[in-house]
């Protein structure tokens, strides 16, 4: 791996390793001995709930932009100083996509969002961590973009994914008596 890759942030080469590192890793998450991926993507799916649960859209959309640039540049760099391409133990990716999992998750079915809002957000965990494992659709493509950008943008498309997933079940839920009375049921 060169020192400079196209398309690679430059204001991360200024913070020091420690930091880098620190970010990358999301402190002590990506340093789990086994699965560090899925830990990374429970911490992202708690954060979710935290930060994003009762955000306006705007802001959602924001603070997840805002997010998903530190960890292009933050995965970025680490690749760099570790010396390795995508390692498992940088898990700010994961963090950052998981987010975009529960785009829009206000209009699911009522009964889902009052009844069992926690269904949903493990829903979101479980779809993202099939897609962000198997990378169906092309997604496994995506690792080969330079720099942070490979790192971060596999995860995004897993995360929409997941998403579309969810939405696409909350319709069917939502026009169930309907589809039923098509097929004659």
């Amino acid at each position: 791996m060169s020192s400079i890759d196209p398309g690679h942030p430059v204001w991360p080469r200024f913070l020091p390793t420690r930091a880098v590192l620190a970010l990358a890793l999301v402190g002590p998450v990506g340093r789990a001995k086994k699965a560090p991926g899925t830990w990374g993507s429970l911490a992202g799916a708690v954060y979710s709930v935290l930060v994003f649960y009762d955000l306006h859209p705007l802001s959602f959309a924001l603070l997840a932009l805002a997010g998903l640039w530190l960890a292009v540049g933050i995965c970025g760099e680490a690749e760099l100083r570790l010396g390795r391409r995508d390692p498992g133990c940088v898990v700010l990716d994961e963090f950052m996509a998981m987010p975009l999992c529960y785009i829009g998750w206000h209009y699911l079915p009522a009964e889902w969002v009052v009844r069992a809002p926690w269904a949903i957000f493990l829903a979101g965990f479980l779809l993202f961590r099939v897609f962000d494992i198997a990378k169906p659709f092309g997604i496994s493509r995506l690792q080969k973009l330079p720099a942070g950008w490979g790192v971060v943008v596999d995860d995004v498309a897993a995360a929409l994914a997941a998403c579309a997933v969810m939405h696409a079940a909350g319709a069917l839920f939502r026009h169930w008596d309907a589809i039923a009375r098509l097929f004659g049921a």
